[in-house]
């Protein structure tokens, strides 16, 4: 029976890069069904996504692109379309978000597995259980941050999690644990610009009478809110809205942007270059 896979990868910007892939694919009888590629004129790189399908198995077909990379000096990923990302959410209070991404789920809407759901407080138990997912509450102080971390990168291991969501938890991690989960740990925070830090974020863009509010998923890095973007939600507002009319609009921004992020990397549609994300939407 025919596999689909996806093949992701990027390697300095230089002619015959397409046809050697494409060419790869052919050769062994493969259907091309969704390619996109980006050359990046400033870093002077090239990145492509192919999506295809097969009766080979997938490790012939890493052998033979493996064969195929040093040619290029091509860095390339190969993914099985049928197996799906395994994501363990990280949650404080606020349970927008966390029930959002576990509807989606349940509605066939997003394609991951949560495997579970992590909290440094226990509010968000009951919700989680009731989709028969596991919960686990370890409650964090600064003198136990490290050993807490532990737990965390424990469980990621333990439930073997391919990436890890933090749906407004509302707790800075550390340089080592995001240096350990590089590009495999996705955040939301509460603005389309880096602005308004802190606490009560929608009663300072009232104070400043703002006139869009938006919401930011990107990659984590050891810089609070910094990290490559993947997706940014906005919406228009006005000098009638409330403070909490604000949050109200910004709970939606942030789900919509934060459940898109997460898709298109479930879908290896995001490639990292440097700083910034190449998006290969559908």
């Amino acid at each position: 029976m025919s596999a689909e896979y996806v093949l992701t990868l990027s390697c300095p910007d230089r002619p015959g890069v397409v046809a050697a892939v494409s060419g790869l694919l052919a050769e062994r009888d493969c259907n091309i069904t969704e390619s996109q590629q980006f050359g990046d004129p400033d870093a002077q790189r090239f990145f492509m996504r192919v999506q295809f399908a097969t009766d080979l198995g997938i490790d012939e077909l890493r052998s033979a692109f493996a064969a195929l990379a040093p040619e290029f000096g091509m860095e390339f990923e190969l993914f099985d379309r049928s197996v799906k990302t395994r994501v363990l959410v990280l949650v404080s209070k606020l349970g927008h978000c966390l029930n959002d991404l576990l509807y989606r789920v349940r509605s066939g809407l997003l394609p991951i597995e949560i495997v579970a759901v992590v909290s440094n407080h226990p509010d968000l138990r009951p919700l989680t259980q009731s989709y028969g997912i596991d919960y686990h509450h370890l409650p964090v102080t600064p003198e136990t941050k490290p050993k807490q971390e532990a737990e965390i990168l424990a469980l990621v291991e333990h439930y073997r999690a391919d990436l890890v969501v933090l749906a407004r938890y509302m707790q800075i991690l550390s340089e080592d644990m995001c240096n350990k989960l590089a590009g495999r740990m996705i955040n939301i925070h509460h603005s389309f610009l880096p602005s308004f830090k802190g606490a009560r974020p929608y009663h300072q863009a009232y104070a400043r009478g703002v006139k869009l509010i938006g919401a930011t998923a990107h990659y984590v890095t050891a810089d609070l809110d910094e990290g490559p973007i993947i997706e940014q939600e906005v919406a228009r507002v006005n000098h009638t809205h409330t403070p909490e009319d604000l949050a109200a609009i910004g709970r939606d921004l942030e789900c919509q942007a934060l459940a898109r992020a997460v898709r298109w990397h479930a879908e290896h549609r995001v490639l990292l270059d440097g700083n910034k994300t190449i998006i290969f939407y559908r």
